[in-house]
């Protein structure tokens, strides 16, 4: 998988007031000018400080004393925000993750498909062993959340979508075959540090990403990732 989900910065949602009009001394009816998106409004200021407030409770208390009212609180906003904007946790939880998918993060390009990869293993690798971890906490509660598994689906599909670019990299190169199928390639590249770090919840082991993405990559060249006509995975 790709790099997963971490503390981020909200875009601000407000508007002010539309500008005045200048004109000549002569009295004219000016169209409304268009709504000025403001930084840092009062609407953008709340989501961040409600979303922060969700990720220090999650990993402090977990899922289980995860509430509206611990989030209000710690927040400083009134809990009826709360429960207008986001309902209950499991909205809370679903627009910690869609704020998520607002950040401006790219895959590295470092000119060859092992390096692309290595990169992305490291990411992946610091995302998943920063104490404490928004991500494992966030994985954690999508197990216990339908909201919340929903919207880790959709950042995930969108992290895949960004990272496809290392493949399309790839093909242009000639590195490896031009029916590779960037995802299932993705997937056995970053596999290896979530069942290190997640499933098996061991030490990071400083190796590990650099090793993980050069077995990709030799078989991402050696057409391990290629589609037969049926649209079928050659091996896996």
């Amino acid at each position: 998988m790709p790099p997963p989900p971490r503390a981020t910065g909200i875009p601000d949602t407000d508007s002010a007031a539309p500008h005045a009009a200048s004109g000549s001394a002569t009295a004219t009816t000016a169209a409304p000018a268009p709504p000025v998106r403001r930084p840092g409004g009062r609407t953008a200021r709340n989501r961040a400080q409600v979303l922060d407030a969700v990720r220090s409770e999650l990993v402090e208390h977990g899922y289980d004393a995860l509430t509206v009212d611990a989030v209000a609180d710690r927040a400083g906003v009134h809990r009826t925000t709360v429960y207008r904007r986001w309902g209950d946790v499991g909205g809370l939880l679903a627009d910690v993750l869609n704020a998520g998918m607002g950040d401006d993060w790219e895959p590295a390009d470092t000119g060859t498909l092992y390096g692309d990869l290595a990169a992305l293993n490291h990411d992946v690798q610091t995302a998943l062993s920063e104490q404490p971890s928004v991500t494992a906490a966030l994985i954690a509660a999508s197990f216990r959340s339908e909201q919340a598994a929903r919207a880790l689906r959709r950042f995930w599909d969108d992290r895949y979508t960004r990272c496809e670019v290392t493949v399309e990299r790839a093909v242009e190169r000639g590195d490896v075959p031009p029916d590779t199928a960037a995802r299932p390639l993705l997937v056995a590249a970053t596999a290896p540090l979530y069942h290190q770090l997640v499933l098996l919840r061991a030490e990071p082991d400083p190796l590990l990403p650099d090793e993980a993405a050069r077995s990709a990559a030799l078989a991402a060249s050696a057409g391990i990732f290629t589609r037969s006509p049926s649209g079928r995975r050659a091996l896996i």
